[in-house]
């Protein structure tokens, strides 16, 4: 964000005292863990909340009482200076409240009309409902600057346009509270920006949101007032314009935390990935990649640059074996198949390619499996692991134990499944599980999204000292930030081609931003070799 939001308090939070949400003595436990102890918060009408936590704090868990998916084991609720009980979800609307969810609640094969209305529906007819909301959705647009087409279905549009849609949704049902969870975890920096266009209208409009997020630089940026939340507890709450990111970083994490990655210069050894002419054509007859040629060397970062949906996440599901392709990749000298019986995760481990998938959700876990169960995938029929025609569970749990501890995944608890862990918690066990294997080539995608500044910092550290282990890393990142930091080469992709290939000290984000529309400012090689 380039300045955008420097106006503060508009809308009429001048004009009102009373809290537009007062939260006192708030507890929630499950189990032995204490996810909440006894919070206070209170956020004033017309104004930008933020609410920052290493993963696992218990911001969510907050978010959801207010939001009437928990119900606190102690504690009140105000609204606009009204004691109220939220006991569900439909309460919480009554009361004015919306929640934009990290994870969208959308229905894919509907229309953004149909989702709009869904579960708001006036009476038994549908059509004088779809008609209504027609009408009600293009005033929102207009007034909001929330353009999206009513009939476009949800799987046809982009996750920045996903976003207004369950904005629209909660304006819909007159929310004048907005709760968003990481809105910007999915989007690109120009769909961040835009996004913060709307929330600073919004805050104009009167609105009153809260901004649950783990990236300093927004708050900074947009946020009135955060409070600051570490292992369930609220630690302070400070005017934005009277901190700074390093105060915040450390009110999250108790320590002082280094906001740039550390390291030394790479020393290269031999080519590791050789991608030669790489094509990858998808089931409806689309070419994702169009003659992809690059190469990394052991002992070196290669970071790939692009907006979402220019090949990136296909160059990395075919060397992960998870997409077949045409053209020639060779890995430690030997060519490994793009198609047929080894061309698969089990064929690529079994070369030493360890990937990180960019979606750990879909790709990277089973959410329904318990940590132990998913720190082992794709690793299972490794002989440690297995006791005679049996797997060794005893063997397999203290594994997940060890990799627990040493990657810092909250709480350690092992027996837990992969859903109850938040997303940055999630995000470790896909790295420990791949990192460990002590791989010759990591695939990693988007390591660091829905990740909070604590553990960004500790992956980043993992990430330098396998490169600096002599092993050769892909990485695929849309935070320009990271790439820039992180990587010893940085090559450009837009539209399934290589623009060209940077070194991260002779360029800016200004530059591999024209790159990754299309453009270039000076003459590109057109392929990262």
């Amino acid at each position: 964000m380039c300045g955008l939001f420097r106006s503060r308090g508009g809308g009429l939070g001048d004009k009102m005292t009373e809290p537009a949400i007062e939260l006192k003595g708030i507890s929630k436990s499950f189990g032995p863990v204490e996810a909440n102890k006894d919070i206070s918060i209170r956020v004033m009408p017309g104004t930008i909340h933020g609410i920052i936590g290493e993963n696992g704090a218990g911001k969510s868990t907050l978010m959801s009482i207010l939001f009437g998916f928990y119900k606190a084991d102690a504690g009140e609720i105000f609204i606009h200076g009204k004691k109220t009980q939220i006991p569900d979800s439909q309460a919480a609307i009554a009361a004015g409240i919306g929640m934009v969810f990290q994870h969208f609640k959308l229905v894919e094969n509907f229309t953004v009309l149909e989702n709009v209305i869904l579960g708001a529906e006036d009476g038994g007819l549908l059509r004088p409902s779809l008609a209504k909301a027609r009408k009600t959705l293009k005033e929102l647009e207009q007034e909001y600057e929330l353009h999206v087409d009513p009939d476009a279905l949800i799987q046809d549009i982009g996750v920045g346009r996903q976003q207004r849609v369950e904005i629209l949704k909660a304006l819909y049902r007159k929310a004048d509270i907005l709760i968003l969870d990481e809105p910007t975890g999915v989007l690109t920096p120009a769909e961040a920006d835009q996004l913060f266009r709307i929330l600073n209208r919004l805050r104009e409009e009167g609105k009153t949101i809260i901004l649950i997020t783990h990236k300093l630089r927004e708050i900074m940026e947009i946020t009135d007032t955060v409070s600051v939340m570490r292992r369930g507890q609220m630690t302070a709450t400070v005017k934005t314009s009277e901190t700074s990111p390093e105060q915040l970083a450390e009110l999250m994490v108790g320590r002082k935390v280094l906001l740039r990655v550390d390291k030394k210069p790479a020393a290269p050894k031999d080519t590791v990935l050789d991608v030669q002419d790489l094509r990858v054509t998808d089931s409806k007859g689309v070419e994702r990649l169009k003659g992809i040629s690059l190469n990394v060397r052991a002992g070196e970062i290669l970071g790939i640059a692009g907006v979402s949906g220019n090949g990136q996440s296909e160059l990395l599901q075919v060397l992960g074996g998870m997409q077949n392709g045409t053209g020639h990749v060779r890995v430690n000298g030997e060519e490994i198949d793009l198609t047929g019986r080894f061309s698969d995760g089990q064929s690529r481990r079994a070369r030493g390619i360890a990937h990180v998938p960019e979606d750990r959700q879909r790709e990277g876990l089973i959410m329904e499996f318990t940590a132990w169960e998913n720190a082992i995938f794709g690793y299972h029929r490794d002989p440690a692991y297995q006791r005679g025609p049996f797997m060794d569970n005893a063997t397999i749990i203290e594994d997940a134990k060890g990799k627990i501890e040493r990657f810092d995944v909250r709480p350690p608890n092992p027996k837990l499944t992969a859903k109850n862990f938040s997303g940055g918690n999630q995000q470790k066990l896909v790295l420990a599980r791949e990192m460990e294997r002590n791989p010759d080539l990591l695939l990693i995608g988007q390591p660091t999204r829905g990740v909070d500044i604590g553990a960004i910092e500790f992956i980043h550290q993992q990430i330098i000292a396998l490169r600096d282990a002599g092993k050769a890393i892909l990485l695929v990142s849309v935070e320009l930030e990271e790439i820039l930091s992180l990587s010893d080469r940085i090559a450009v992709m837009f539209d399934g081609q290589i623009m060209g290939e940077r070194l991260p000290e002779a360029t800016d984000e200004k530059e591999l931003g024209m790159m990754m529309a299309g453009m270039s400012t000076t003459d590109t090689d057109g392929a990262a070799a």
